[in-house]
């Protein structure tokens, strides 16, 4: 019989590299990596697309019924990538459009329980690791080892910076830093789930560790619970 398998939740603010590490992490495991900012991105998209009215709950409650999520896994990057009613979207959530949009899109009680009920379906048989804003505290209260990533401001405009030029080379460090505000503000201050550091989670502040450092560090601390859940 193999090790005992966890559930590794990881939150914190934008672009401290959760998925970054969420993503080696279940590689170096063998479990399933789930993208919850993702699916909250192509919710977000699918409303852009369809134009829904964020304040009348009924045509969100109709837009939400038409959305069906998943994730496929790509063989060129080896990852998982998510899927909007069957259509491969990973690129197109992670324009600036919707990233100005998807915090306030989460903060909608009706979309946070469509979402946080798929999360938990899927980490049903455990095994998993799943970053977000929300998932040590709602999604995952009991899981074994609940990490809060955090890194100094201007290290995460730079960050976020770097990665939107690539594909945006007219973007502008303002522009970042603003969006990067302005989600810090609605994710900590929205009424439902807002983002907060569990009670029992790890504090991980990586503004000076390298993705290999982090890694390891991390790796430690699985080791760590799942040796708890053999004793």
């Amino acid at each position: 019989m193999g090790a005992p398998k966890i559930i590794v939740a990881i939150d914190g603010y934008s672009s401290c590299g959760k998925s970054t590490l969420a993503k080696e992490l279940a590689a170096k495991l063998g479990y399933n990596y789930i993208d919850s900012g993702a699916m909250y991105r192509a919710i977000t998209l699918y409303f852009l697309h369809n134009s829904v009215n964020l304040k009348d709950h009924a045509e969100i409650l109709d837009a939400l019924a038409n959305i069906h999520l998943g994730f496929t896994f790509n063989e060129n990057t080896q990852r998982s990538e998510i899927c909007l009613n069957d259509e491969n979207v990973e690129h197109q959530v992670r324009d600036m459009i919707v990233a100005e949009k998807v915090s306030e899109v989460a903060a909608i009680k009706e979309v946070r329980a469509f979402a946080v009920g798929q999360q938990k379906r899927m980490g049903r048989k455990k095994g998993i690791v799943m970053d977000g804003r929300d998932i040590g505290t709602v999604v995952f209260p009991d899981a074994e080892l609940k990490i809060f990533m955090t890194a100094e401001p201007d290290i995460r405009v730079k960050r976020r910076f770097e990665e939107l030029y690539a594909t945006n080379p007219n973007i502008t460090l303002d522009e970042v830093k603003h969006n990067l505000e302005l989600r810090d503000y609605i994710d900590s201050n929205r009424e439902e789930s807002p983002l907060r550091k569990a009670d029992d989670a790890i504090l991980l502040d990586n503004s000076s560790m390298s993705r290999e450092e982090q890694l390891e560090q991390v790796l430690g601390w699985v080791k760590e619970r799942v040796s708890n859940e053999v004793a």
